[in-house]
């Protein structure tokens, strides 16, 4: 069956029933979980790591905390990344959103059950609005957070104003991340071009320039950070893969 460009076939209801039952399992997610733990640490420990800039910890440390903002589909590798610093982290409630969860948590990190959504109706049911208030606290105690800039199931790698709203109400500057590896596999259908890294290959973190919000600015103020924010997640995602030897 054909599919018109920029359509998504929708999955079929038995797959969805499936995947909420399995959400709900704790003894799945726990099992997923742990065999992702160990996946990742072979394939941080089998790469070679190529890290832009060498001191991009030092320029980062005066600024904490921080909003660390990447793509989604491209975060996966992400928690067993020794970067030294952790992070509360906002991951959906789905049932790879469990999965992950778990694996962030058994990286130090901690966990805050949300998403965005393309509407009202969509960002108040996945609870995004808790979630945003969330980060926002935990930005105030003084703790990182780590947020996907793009809008689930929306256009992929479409920096979306979210993540620059927290940035403006909080005060807290953006920083830009990217990972890539030169060993990947590319889920075909995913709306996000979700990569899974993989080992004995070249792998790449890219630091780009903080993207600071006018706390005074209003709507003006965040287009523009949104902006400058898309701009440079797409420049250090086309530099870390790069890097890797394997242009994407």
């Amino acid at each position: 069956m054909s599919v018109l460009p920029g359509k998504r076939n929708r999955t079929p209801a038995w797959m969805r029933r499936a995947g909420q039952g399995l959400s709900r399992s704790p003894a799945f997610a726990a099992a997923s979980a742990w065999l992702a733990i160990r996946y990742l640490k072979f394939v941080f420990k089998t790469n070679k790591w190529i890290v832009e800039p060498e001191d991009a910890l030092a320029e980062v440390t005066p600024e904490l905390p921080v909003i660390v903002g990447v793509w989604h589909g491209q975060h996966i590798l992400l928690p067993a990344i020794p970067i030294g610093l952790t992070a509360s982290v906002m991951i959906s409630r789905s049932l790879d959103g469990e999965i992950t969860a778990r694996v962030a948590q058994a990286y130090g990190n901690r966990t805050i059950r949300a998403s965005g959504g393309r509407s009202a109706k969509a960002t108040l049911k996945k609870g995004a609005l808790k979630g945003f208030l969330d980060m926002k606290a935990a930005l105030e105690r003084g703790e990182n957070v780590l947020q996907t800039a793009d809008i689930p199931k929306g256009k992929s790698r479409s920096a979306g104003a979210g993540i620059v709203t927290l940035a403006q109400k909080t005060g807290r500057p953006i920083v830009p991340l990217a990972v890539a590896s030169s060993r990947r596999w590319v889920l075909p259908k995913s709306w996000d071009r979700t990569t899974i890294n993989g080992p004995f290959g070249k792998s790449a973190i890219v630091v780009g320039k903080l993207v600071h919000v006018d706390a005074e600015g209003g709507d003006a103020a965040i287009e523009k950070a949104r902006g400058e924010l898309q701009l440079e997640l797409d420049r250090i995602t086309e530099r870390a893969y790069a890097l890797t030897g394997k242009p994407e």
